[in-house]
Parts: C-alpha cells; sequence; structure tokens
C-alpha cells in the first residue's frame, strides 16, 4: 500500500519525486524517503509526511537527473527512520523501494545473516536489497540478472524500483501482485504506483504486468520477464488532467469529491442510457450478459466500501432480475474453500483495481471455471485485466483515503446492471423499465439538491462531536447505508461506529442506548416504514438521540426524532443513493471539529496492494 515514483532522464529528478510523493500519499505516510543519483547517490528518509522529507532535505544536496522516492504504510516494522524507505543493501551495491509484502523474508534474513549480514532495519525490504547484492558478489553476475535471480527467490507481492551503484545512468522496476506503472517520456522514464505522478509529464504509459521487469536508461527501455523473454511494451494513452486530482478550493479531498457525485454520477452512466432515458447500454458486459442471465448464482467479492456497495448491489439483482447473489469479503472468500460452480457469475468491486484480496479471489475463482466480471475506477489496473468482461464507473480520481464518489458511482453500476439483466430476462415490463432509467438519471440533481443542506447537517455534526459511540439503522437497501454511514464515522473521526439492520437493534445493541448515543437512523419512505418508525420509537423509550434521514415532507418521523435530514423522493431501490451523502456529511464535519486529519486518517491507506 506503499506508494513509489522514479524518474530517469535529463531533468532534475528532486521536484519531480517529491511532486509525485505528495499525489502518492493517500497510499501511505508513515514515512517518506528518497535517494538521488549524481556521482554518487544520496538517500534521505525520516518517519513522518512528505513535508517532513522536505524540511529533512533542506540544505542537503539534491541534484541529479535519476532518482527514486517512496511513502509508506507499514507493514514490517513500525513507522521510524531506519524502516522508512530507500532500503540500501550492506555493502551499498543496491538501493531499493518496494511496495508489497516479501511473505518469506524471515527465511531469507535468517539465510543472508548465516553469510554475514547485518540489518538495519525490520522490513522484508532490506532484506530482498541484501538478497539481490548477496547474488551480484557472490555469483559476480550483471545488476538485471541479480535482480531476476533474486525475484525467483521470492514469495509474496512487489512492485520495486533497483537502482545498483555501479550502474548510475540505470534503474530496474519489477512487479508481482503490486501496481507499477512506466510513464514514456521524450528519452526519459517515469515510474510510479499509479498514473497521478504521470500525468504532468506525459499521457503515455506503461502498465506493467505480473512478473515483469523493466530496464530503464535516459531514452532506453527493455522490458522482459522474469525468465528472460523479451516483451513488447504496449503504450497507452491515459485520459486524467491534473485538475481532476487537485483540491481546488475545498479544504479537503473528501469535501471535493463529496461535491463532485452529481458529476461523478452523470459520467458514470453518460453514453450507457439512451438520449430519450429509455435503454440501458453496458458494453462493457455485452458479450457476458447471456452468461449473467443464464447464471444460477451471483457472487459479489470486496472489500471495504466497495463490499458495501455489493450489498447494496445484493437487494437490487434479487429484486429486480430475481438471481441469488452472494455478497462476500474478497479476504474470507479465498480462504475458506468455497463452492464456486461453472454457471456461477463473480462480480468482483474494486476502487483501485489492485485490492490485493479482490484480485486472489478472482484468480481463485477463474481457475474454478466461473464467469468473472469486474466493476473499477482505474483503467489499466490489475482486476480489469483480470476479469472476463466488466464496466468502469469513470467516477474520476479519488484522493480522499475515505471513499465517498466510488461508492456512488459503484451503486450506480449495480443499478444498471439490474434494471438491464431484469428487463434481459423479461421480468421487467416496458414501462417499468422505462421508468426505472429515467428515475435513475434524476439522480444527479436531487443529489445537488441535498449537498445545499450542507450547512444544516454541520450544525447537527457539532452536537454530536465529542461522542464516543455511535449506531446507524436500516432496513433494506439502506441496511448497507448505515454499514456505509458508521464505516465513515470510523475512519475519519476515529469515533466507534456500528451499522445495523434496524430490527436487530433490540437483539443486542439496544443495551447500548441512553441520552449519550446518538443513533443514526436511515428512514426514507419504502416498504418497511412503518416498522422503521417504531425502530425510533424503541430508540427514544430509552432516552436515545435520533438524527433521521427521512423523505422530503415526513411529517410523523420528524415530529420523533431530535434532527432530521430530507432527501428528495425517489425509488426505493435508488435511495442509497441520496441517502449516503448526508452521512458523509456527518462524518467529514465530525473530523474536522475533532481536528482529525480528514484525507489521511490514522493507520489508513487508500489502495490495499497488500494481504
Amino acid at each position: 500500500m506503499c506508494g513509489i515514483v522514479a524518474y530517469v532522464g535529463d531533468r532534475t529528478a528532486y521536484p519531480i519525486i517529491i511532486k509525485g510523493l505528495q499525489r502518492l500519499e493517500y497510499r501511505g505516510y508513515d514515512s517518506a524517503g528518497i535517494a538521488l543519483v549524481n556521482k554518487g547517490i544520496h538517500v534521505y528518509k525520516c518517519k513522518g509526511k512528505v513535508k517532513d522529507l522536505e524540511m529533512h532535505t533542506n540544505g542537503k544536496p539534491i541534484t541529479g537527473s535519476i532518482g527514486m522516492g517512496h511513502t509508506r504504510w507499514a507493514t514490517h516494522g513500525e513507522p521510524s527512520d531506519n524502516n522508512a524507505h530507500p532500503h540500501v543493501s550492506q555493502n551499498g551495491k543496491f538501493i531499493v523501494v518496494h511496495n508489497g509484502i516479501i511473505e518469506n523474508y524471515s527465511h531469507l534474513k535468517k539465510e543472508l545473516m548465516s553469510r554475514g549480514y547485518d540489518f538495519q532495519s525490520e522490513t522484508d525490504t532490506e532484506v530482498l536489497a541484501n538478497l539481490i547484492e548477496n547474488i551480484y558478489l557472490e555469483e559476480k553476475v550483471d545488476a538485471e540478472l541479480a535482480v531476476r535471480l533474486a525475484l525467483t527467490k521470492v514469495i509474496g507481492a512487489y512492485g520495486l524500483v533497483i537502482s545498483c551503484t555501479d550502474n548510475h545512468d540505470q534503474l530496474i522496476a519489477a512487479r508481482k501482485g503490486s501496481p507499477l506503472v512506466i510513464g514514456v517520456g521524450e528519452k526519459e522514464y517515469f515510474l510510479a504506483s499509479d498514473a497521478t505522478p504521470i500525468i504532468e509529464y506525459t499521457d503515455q504509459v506503461i502498465y506493467m504486468n505480473d512478473e515483469e521487469v523493466a530496464i530503464l536508461s535516459r531514452g532506453d527501455l527493455t522490458l522482459k520477464n522474469i525468465q528472460n523473454d523479451a516483451k513488447k511494451p504496449k503504450i497507452q494513452k491515459i485520459n486524467l488532467s491534473i485538475e481532476e486530482i487537485d483540491k481546488g478550493n475545498f479544504d479537503h479531498f473528501m469535501l471535493k469529491e463529496i461535491y463532485e457525485q452529481p458529476i461523478s454520477i452523470e459520467d458514470t452512466f453518460r453514453g450507457r442510457i439512451s438520449m430519450d432515458r429509455s435503454k440501458i447500454f453496458l458494453g462493457g458486459i455485452i458479450e457476458a450478459l447471456p452468461k449473467l442471465a443464464e447464471a444460477k448464482r451471483i457472487i459479489i467479492i470486496a472489500c471495504g466500501t466497495s463490499w458495501h456497495a455489493g450489498m447494496v448491489g445484493e437487494y437490487l439483482f434479487e429484486e429486480f432480475a430475481r438471481t441469488p447473489v452472494e455478497v462476500e469479503y474478497a479476504s474470507e472468500f479465498r480462504y475458506r474453500n468455497p463452492v464456486i460452480n461453472k454457471d456461477d457469475v463473480v462480480i468482483a468491486i474494486s476502487q483501485s483495481g489492485e485490492t490485493a484480496d479482490t484480485l486472489a479471489a478472482i484468480k481463485m475463482a477463474k481457475e474454478q471455471g466461473a464467469t468473472i466480471l469486474g466493476i473499477c475506477n482505474v483503467a489499466g489496473s490489475s482486476i480489469p485485466r483480470e476479469t472476463h468482461a466488466g464496466v468502469y464507473t469513470h467516477a474520476g480520481p479519488e484522493i480522499g483515503v475515505a471513499s465517498t464518489k466510488a461508492f456512488t458511482s459503484q451503486v450506480t453500476v449495480l443499478t444498471m446492471m439490474a434494471f438491464l439483466l431484469g428487463k434481459t430476462k423479461g421480468l421487467i415490463n416496458e414501462t417499468d423499465y422505462k421508468k426505472l432509467v429515467q428515475e435513475l438519471t434524476d439522480i444527479p440533481d436531487k443529489i445537488g439538491t441535498i449537498l445545499k443542506s450542507e450547512s444544516e447537517i454541520e450544525k447537527i455534526a457539532q452536537t454530536y462531536q465529542h461522542a464516543n459511540n455511535a449506531l446507524y439503522l436500516g432496513r433494506g437497501y439502506l441496511f448497507p447505508v448505515a454499514l456505509e454511514g458508521a464505516l465513515k464515522l470510523k475512519e475519519i473521526s476515529y469515533i466507534h461506529a456500528e451499522g445495523y439492520p434496524a430490527a436487530e437493534m433490540k437483539h443486542g445493541p439496544i443495551a447500548l442506548i441512553d441520552e449519550n448515543m446518538p443513533v443514526f437512523v436511515i428512514a426514507t419512505k419504502d416498504k418497511s416504514y412503518e416498522k422503521i418508525v417504531s425502530n425510533i420509537q424503541e430508540v427514544k423509550a430509552r432516552n436515545g438521540k435520533v438524527i433521521a434521514i427521512v423523505t422530503k415532507g415526513d411529517s410523523v418521523i420528524k415530529n420523533m426524532a431530535d434532527h432530521v435530514i430530507e432527501v428528495p423522493d425517489c425509488h426505493e431501490a435508488l435511495a442509497p443513493l441520496l441517502t449516503v451523502i448526508p452521512l458523509q456529511f456527518i462524518s467529514y464535519h465530525i473530523a474536522v471539529l475533532r481536528g482529525c486529519d480528514v484525507d489521511q486518517p490514522r493507520n489508513l491507506a487508500k489502495s490495499v496492494t497488500v494481504e
């Protein structure tokens, strides 16, 4: 989950790498470091964020046109100066930055210690640096071969950039499981964990595949696999702008991304819904649609917020397509020996397209013959390349660690898939289908109305900023929204919160309710409305504080709740797209009021590329 940036060319490397690390800091911000090549190699690293690295390098030699940088999310060893990357091998021959986990590092470390190697850090990466050096010195091979031989001994995941001090004009990159992108310029190359640090300099990129090794120097690129078979680089154009990864006039990326949701949802269905708003076209799954229609079961695999989107998808597919659905945590699915049939369709959901557990689950399901569809935001990422077919969300870059627009875009894709599948199976008549499609296209404007309520929602946040616990309740389509609202509060404000089906409250959580307990109830008008009114009464009977999200014009709950947030009326299947917006605002403003780092919450990283 770390971020890597590297450069080789004729420009000064330092500002390119520092700016790149700032753009990748959402991937990890425990420590940061940089290595610069200029008639020798200068390595600077420290605990803290990229701004701390900038202060650390102030007044020190930072020249050189080749270099690498790293921003870390700790896996092996606590955040510290010693554990920060880059790591230098014992005899100073190799410098390494690494994203991933070397699972057999302990065995390799013992072997290297028996050969006289000492270690200055607790990391698995220093083991890899010394392993490469040991092969290089003992077997007297060149640096590239030493890297490839070392990687044959490694079990785990890696995105690597390596410099050999005997060859100052060259960088070596390798990838397995952890993403790595090469930006192609005019006699210069950029390396990064994703495309955001590259777009300022070039829109031409190469997405490295697993077990590929790239050797880069000024004006020269060689691509091969670990076995030394030559590979032809596939250069792609990226459609990404600087403006998309800039905060603009917003205080935080998260707030900007909340406000972008009318646009991101519209971008998700743009070109996929006919001009007369009567039909849905999903070209990415058109060839897989018959398989989807014939599926005996749909399995949705995801992690975190994407898992909550998948839960909304379960309600959608079962209601409109009448296909049984199971929603699985990818991390559990891959380890419990699940039953997967050849007539199953597996839908994998990931914002980044690089989620390690989801990728591993995809590969396992493919081996058992299932059809795999992907829902992903990042073109060229690993999941779209591993799946048989899929749909991009087109949400645009999401920099804030706490997901907002990615969630609503994923739900939008699942909604379109469910409507299309129901129509394909003859379960939705033409009139109802057209009405559903039209209601979906109205959602961006309705979210725009909710966004105007930010100041009112901020006042509610002020009331509950000092809470230690919170409950979130919802029924049906709104139960996953309750889970997502609770997750947002936990992630960025560090308040313990739990989401429950409203009816389950009296099976345990009701014991927690007192006058200090805020209870967020998502209670728009749907078929379970009367039931959730009863649940609110149960909370109020125990002096709990109720913050209710209701359909505009609701008078029943308004007279019961302590606070009410109104959202426009919509079809109940579309309610998650509206009701999640106030919960995002609540979490955001409580976090700001508590002085939390909204965009970079402690212990978290955006793209979970390690298991």
